[in-house]
């Protein structure tokens, strides 16, 4: 595959009192000067990057760059022996896309380190479909099961379930043989129908969901994914059977935890935090080879909406006001 001598980007820059977002042609004498030039084919949108265009939390750490913390593609040029010329690769994480310029263009150049080997059998538009969101997933659910949750052990709960993270969890989970439950805020009929058409048995909207909970609860989920925190997470760990799991990656809803030692104490319930940024390469490529298998097709389909690169600043804005449901991938070359 050979270098375009041009090639569409969208770059972030500070204009005078706001950041400003534009498509731009750029050459490969623009990028970064990394040791991998990747032809890019997908990348996605997702809550962090819709927070950095919003120059919330400070998700840009260098201006001007080119967003995007994921991608899929093929190298054209290559100085590191681990990857050659027509290699099919994925990036997730690293900070690609905060410290380092990303995958919102036709073109991209990675650290080596950052990146792996796009597994067999799978395409990059199934790579993106999946993207960080459903890699983040597939770490959360092996987290459960590592702490012994099994199908048998009794209900999950998956939290932000209309959300990426949370949708491919509870499509993985389903598609594993748990029992999920998916909590969402919507009371619209489609939305729980949605849920279930990607493997939700039962839907959670409770306004109890936003309010405190006491310090333990009835006991009703065996495992639970969390993307959300703060008082939610609260009342998941009140809620937890004797000997659960809570794995965690999110804080939509605050970085706070009004909780208590009881449910730890009393219930011997487990909180386990998953990062998906710098999770050590094994790991991620072990999480990418059971998505291989571990979420179907069907699911995939349902979770997600592609859109063209210049798509991508509007929707960001949807994706902070809570009006996108599922997960979002951007053909840069649209």
């Amino acid at each position: 595959m050979a270098r375009n001598d041009s090639f569409k980007a969208l770059v972030v820059e500070q204009g005078e009192n706001e950041l400003v977002t534009s498509l731009k042609q750029l050459t490969v004498a623009d990028l970064p000067d990394e040791d991998v030039l990747i032809q890019v084919d997908y990348s996605t949108l997702n809550y962090k990057e819709g927070l950095g265009f919003a120059n919330r939390n400070k998700i840009f750490r260098i201006l001007p760059i080119v967003p995007g913390v994921d991608l899929a593609g093929t190298v054209i040029e290559s100085k590191s022996l681990a990857f050659n010329a027509d290699d099919k690769v994925i990036l997730n994480g690293w900070s690609v896309g905060e410290r380092y310029w990303g995958g919102y263009a036709q073109q991209a150049k990675i650290k080596s380190d950052f990146l792996i080997h796009l597994p067999q059998g799978m395409d990059t538009k199934k790579a993106m479909h999946i993207g960080t969101a459903g890699y983040t997933a597939m770490l959360l659910v092996m987290t459960l099961e590592e702490a012994g949750v099994t199908p048998d052990s009794g209900p999950i709960l998956v939290t932000g379930a209309t959300g990426g993270v949370g949708g491919n969890a509870v499509a993985i989970l389903s598609k594993l043989g748990y029992e999920v439950t998916a909590l969402t805020r919507s009371q619209q009929p489609s939305i729980h129908e949605y849920l279930k058409k990607i493997g939700a048995q039962e839907v959670a909207c409770g306004e109890e969901w936003f309010k405190p909970s006491a310090p333990l609860e009835s006991q009703k989920w065996a495992g639970a994914v969390d993307n959300v925190g703060s008082i939610v997470l609260a009342r998941i760990l009140a809620e937890m059977k004797y000997g659960g799991c809570v794995a965690a990656c999110g804080l939509a809803a605050g970085y706070d935890l009004p909780t208590t030692v009881m449910p730890f104490i009393l219930r011997g319930v487990s909180l386990r935090g998953v990062d998906s940024v710098c999770c050590p390469t094994p790991r991620r490529k072990a999480a990418w080879e059971r998505l291989r298998t571990d979420i179907t097709d069907s699911a995939l389909e349902t979770i997600n909406t592609v859109i063209p690169l210049a798509e991508v600043p509007r929707y960001a804005k949807e994706l902070l006001a809570g009006n996108i449901t599922g997960h979002v991938v951007v053909d840069v070359n649209a």
